[in-house]
């Protein structure tokens, strides 16, 4: 019986140990955001997190290599937005200022209070294109996984004081 080489490239995937986005978010979980001030995301660019990422696997005289990549993050935001970002995002740093993020950023509009919990429920998902192919030539293809992480934001309003 001949050995489908689509089978042993999802065993290699399966040795790879892909995961979720290791999520790095401002504001940080635990602390607060503000309503109508830009959020950041990004995802952390391990091997694991992001790719790309290479494993082989054998059965039956076919050997396979597969080699994953993240190819988009999908964050929903937890207020009904979702942001997709075909890059890392880019790390927030205190000498950004307010400037909102160059390539995966979010608003939130309303404070988070409504919300179970009190704060905002963020998922990123990302999506890992695997390209793989059977050693010394012949077939060839491409499987999809997917993989999620999750945070928690909480988002007030500004108060105004008058005195």
């Amino acid at each position: 019986m001949a050995v489908d080489p689509r089978v042993v490239a999802q065993q290699a995937v399966d040795k790879m140990l892909l995961a979720g986005p290791r999520i790095d978010i401002n504001p940080k979980p635990g602390g607060k955001g503000l309503v109508g001030m830009p959020v950041w995301m990004a995802a952390d660019t391990a091997k694991t997190t992001w790719g790309p990422n290479s494993a082989s696997a054998s059965a039956g005289g076919v050997t396979v290599t597969a080699t994953a990549t993240v190819s988009r993050v999908v964050w929903d935001m937890g207020d009904g937005t979702s942001v997709t970002c075909t890059t890392p995002g880019t790390v927030y740093k205190k000498s950004f200022g307010l400037k909102a993020s160059p390539d995966c950023g979010h608003v939130y509009a309303q404070p988070s209070d409504q919300q179970q919990g009190g704060t905002y429920p963020v998922t990123a998902t990302s999506t890992w294109t695997v390209d793989w192919q059977v050693n010394g030539g012949g077939e060839n293809g491409t499987l999809t996984a997917v993989r999620q992480s999750g945070v928690q934001l909480t988002i007030v309003e500004s108060q105004a004081v008058n005195s």
